[in-house]
């Protein structure tokens, strides 16, 4: 079957090659006949062979008629000839690979039609090399430029009068090809998903559909989305096959090659392969190249080795024909009378075009760091009030807690002292009173008596019991402790980590200094932010302790780490160093990379 379709896909290309030789012959003994008596009519058939060239991917013989044509075109001052023989010129760079040749030209030409009437014509071909700078853009990976021109290229075709619908779905098709090669998959899905629900270029253009369905199946692929596939591709082909569509199905044949692989499906990659293979062996060697490689890659041992170097053979090979293209042009142009005074011109408008577009952009980049500037400022502005509004706040929070706290107390000692002198003693007397009766010796007597004594020492010790509880302190400092694990669950929340938080029992925090609260508050809320912004870490330990009398903070991350040294000049550290500098506390911070962090501050305990 694959030799099948290689040969008809070879007796195509002979075919429609012994149709262009024809047309070629025939326009050439026009031009014998007429025995260049009329130099624009000469120029024009050699447009005419030079554009029949260029559409069956003859490049060098396109390109040395084309640029006979140009300089009569030139010469004649017929401006709009001369452009689109430059457009010619220019796609024939391209096929070569001669992308900074083909922008130079396209620039060139599209200059000439900016001094001419807005004619339909004009416009058409205006579109037209604007396509052709998005091609060379988009394989120069300047992907904002290509997207830019092919757009640009797209809004004159639906300006232009007449039937264009084609040429319109393949813009549409390249913008969302250069969406997909600057990965930027949903941009590029929307695209063909557009062109797609076009129904007219399914029944007219089926080879618009076919491309757009390819590279829409490649595009979910490449974003890993992969529930359609390789349903679309088999769907592309498909079609391709009742269209007679070979040469597009090559890319669809690869893609479905490379999808299986993926897969470790090696017999249905292999299969696909060759077929891709076998195809582009009639018609294109970069296609062929791509087929090589794929099946080095699929293929194992030294079949794998046989394509890979066969690979690499044709890819020096294509490397040293486009250079000696690119040379053979070179002497074309050198060996053809040149007006100088037309380059002369043309050099100083693109050094004008160049000295306003360095002003302006250097004018923009200024403007944008005098803006920037001026937000930063302000952002730093903002977050010295909101830091100076929040310690005014966490101060009023712990002066609130502690008069709290203090009228807690107060009610403790009222409720305390109530049931100590009023109720116990009431109940003691009470037990007396019945220990008097006791005098009667009767039986029952004596078993009522002793089982109201009993209930009333139960009672009393109850009471006293609950006297005790309340007479003592709930728990101290309950209040910070409280504030501290807010604000490191809030923050560790915020921040996507797991943390682990130890609060030493032995600090009272109510003999803690308000101004130790603070900093110490301010210091774990920083490295918390640092370590969001620059470790990359997923846990934290906090560890507070007391060691004879000083408060030990411990802050602990499994981040990447960094260089202290370096990192001595940051603002951070420089705000941490003076809050624990105002506590008359040290600091000893280590740091290993792709280990983590670990902050140790120590500082004695301020009294209130």
């Amino acid at each position: 079957m694959r030799y099948c379709l290689l040969l008809w896909c070879f007796f195509g290309i002979q075919a429609q090659t012994v149709l262009v030789t024809k047309k070629i012959d025939s326009i050439k003994k026009i031009l014998s006949d007429n025995k260049l008596t009329d130099s624009i009519f000469a120029a024009r058939q050699h447009y005419k062979i030079g554009e029949l060239y260029r559409k069956y991917l003859l490049s060098d013989s396109a390109y040395f008629y084309f640029y006979k044509s140009e300089q009569i075109f030139r010469n004649y001052n017929f401006k709009y000839e001369t452009a689109a023989t430059l457009h010619g010129i220019a796609v024939c760079q391209t096929y070569d690979k001669d992308y900074t040749g083909s922008e130079s030209t396209s620039i060139e030409a599209l200059t000439i039609l900016e001094s001419l009437n807005e004619t339909n014509d004009v416009k058409r071909y205006k579109a037209y090399i604007n396509n052709n700078l998005g091609i060379v853009f988009n394989e120069l990976g300047l992907y904002e430029e290509s997207i830019k021109y092919h757009k640009r290229a797209l809004e004159l075709k639906r300006d232009l009068e007449g039937d264009f619908e084609r040429s319109i779905g393949l813009s549409e098709n390249n913008i969302a090809f250069t969406y997909k090669n600057a990965k930027q998959y949903k941009l590029a899905l929307k695209g063909y998903q557009k062109i797609l629900s076009n129904s007219k270029l399914l029944n007219k253009h089926p080879d618009v559909h076919i491309l757009a369905l390819g590279n829409y199946a490649n595009t979910l692929y490449l974003s890993k989305d992969l529930k359609q596939l390789p349903g679309l591709y088999l769907k592309a082909l498909k079609i391709c096959d009742s269209t007679n569509d070979t040469y597009n199905s090559i890319i669809i044949l690869q893609h479905l090659a490379e999808y299986y692989n993926d897969f470790n499906k090696k017999d249905s990659a292999k299969h696909y392969a060759y077929r891709a293979k076998g195809i582009a062996e009639a018609y294109n060697n970069d296609d062929l190249l791509k087929s090589l490689l794929l099946i080095s890659e699929i293929e194992t041992g030294n079949r794998s080795i046989k394509f890979l170097k066969d690979y690499i053979k044709l890819s020096d090979s294509l490397a040293l024909s486009e250079r000696l293209k690119r040379d053979k042009f070179a002497r074309i142009k050198y060996e053809t009378n040149k007006i100088e005074q037309q380059n002369i011109q043309i050099a100083k408008e693109r050094m004008w075009l160049l000295i306003i577009s360095i002003v302006v952009v250097l004018a923009s980049v200024l403007l944008y760091i005098a803006i920037g500037q001026r937000n930063r400022n302000r952002e730093l502005q903002f977050k010295q009030k909101q830091q100076e509004s929040n310690e005014e706040i966490y101060n009023l929070m712990l002066s609130q807690n502690e008069s709290v706290e203090e009228a807690r107390d107060l009610e403790k000692k009222k409720i305390s002292q109530e049931l100590h002198d009023g109720i116990l003693g009431r109940l003691f007397g009470t037990r007396l009173s019945l220990d008097s009766l006791n005098m009667n010796t009767s039986k029952e007597a004596m078993k009522t008596r002793e089982e109201y004594i009993k209930e009333l020492k139960i009672i009393e010790d109850d009471i006293r019991k609950v006297s005790h509880e309340l007479s003592t302190d709930f728990v101290s400092g309950s209040g910070f402790s409280d504030i501290i694990r807010t604000l490191v669950e809030t923050q560790t929340l915020t921040y996507n980590l797991d943390y682990k938080l130890i609060l030493d029992d032995d600090i009272s925090w109510d003999f803690v200094g308000n101004k130790m609260k603070i900093h110490m508050y301010r210091i774990i809320q920083e490295t918390l932010h640092n370590i969001y912004k620059h470790a990359k870490a997923s846990v934290v330990i906090i560890s507070f302790k007391l060691k004879n009398n000083v408060i030990c903070l411990t802050i602990k991350d499994n981040g990447s780490g960094f260089d202290i040294n370096r990192a001595k000049s940051g603002i951070g550290l420089k705000n941490m160093n003076s809050r624990i500098k105002e506590l008359n506390g040290t600091i000893n911070i280590t740091s290993t990379k792709n280990t983590g962090t670990q902050v140790v501050i120590e500082a004695p305990i301020l009294q209130t």
